[in-house]
């Protein structure tokens, strides 16, 4: 396995601010205002798969339609804003849908601090309540790009891209915002992709063959025996092992 020395080296290295202009963090981190912070990193979340490039182009195109005003496009959402918008598995009523649910969230239920902290108190795998309040609102004829971006747990999914905002919003770091606290990092599970899953079974992190949920729990499991407070910063060191390997 890789030592903590290396690790630590390589996390260290590469959680830089000079990160955040290359990776959809450097969304939400264009707002100051917590629910608008929560809701630009949920809507980056929902398309960061694909080329990298291309879905940051596209998400900039998002937030112009948005007017870089996150809470207040959702709280006024009408689908007619949107025009043809639309990104590979997404198209343009799936977003439809999603906003819809969202503007019912943030002027009914508080918005996705509230959610994600209902299923965090209420569920072994908290993600199971976020996506459950999704689909019971989502229309008969929804398409299955909104079941794509917003993924059902059940299924035993890595839930990559969940992983992902969790670590945006709950870890406090030059990278990640630290928004909410109702939830400690430790708790925070490795965001897993084809890339960090081979890299992790190359440094011995990750013996299970599926890239899946039950691994994306042994490789955290590993890394919190470098850091058991804070085992995603690792995130970052798998991130810059694939850089140098």
């Amino acid at each position: 396995m890789i030592s903590k020395i290396e690790i630590d080296k390589l996390a260290e290295t590469y959680e830089t601010a000079d990160f955040i202009k290359d990776d959809p963090v450097q969304f939400p981190h264009r707002f100051k205002a917590k629910k608008d912070i929560e809701i630009a990193g949920f809507i980056a979340s929902l398309l960061a798969y694909g080329n990298r490039k291309v879905f940051i182009r596209k998400l900039d195109e998002l937030f112009n339609i948005a007017q870089n005003e996150p809470l207040n496009f959702i709280l006024n959402f009408e689908p007619k804003v949107l025009g043809n918008f639309n990104y590979r598995f997404g198209k343009t009523e799936d977003f439809a849908e999603i906003f819809r649910v969202m503007q019912g969230l943030y002027k009914n239920d508080g918005g996705l601090e509230e959610l994600f902290k209902y299923g965090h108190e209420n569920c072994e795998n908290m993600f199971i309540p976020v996506t459950d309040y999704f689909y019971s609102r989502f229309s008969e004829n929804v398409g299955q790009g909104a079941y794509f971006m917003i993924p059902d747990p059940k299924k035993g999914g890595a839930m990559k891209r969940m992983c992902m905002f969790l670590r945006w919003m709950v870890r406090k770091s030059s990278v990640d915002l630290g928004v909410w606290d109702f939830m400690k990092p430790s708790e925070l599970l490795i965001p897993l992709d084809v890339h960090v899953a081979r890299l992790s079974r190359e440094t011995g992190l990750l013996t299970r063959n599926s890239n899946d949920f039950k691994a994306v729990l042994e490789i955290t499991e590993n890394l919190r025996k470098f850091d058991p407070n804070d085992p995603v910063k690792y995130d970052f060191a798998l991130f810059g092992y694939g850089v140098n390997h």
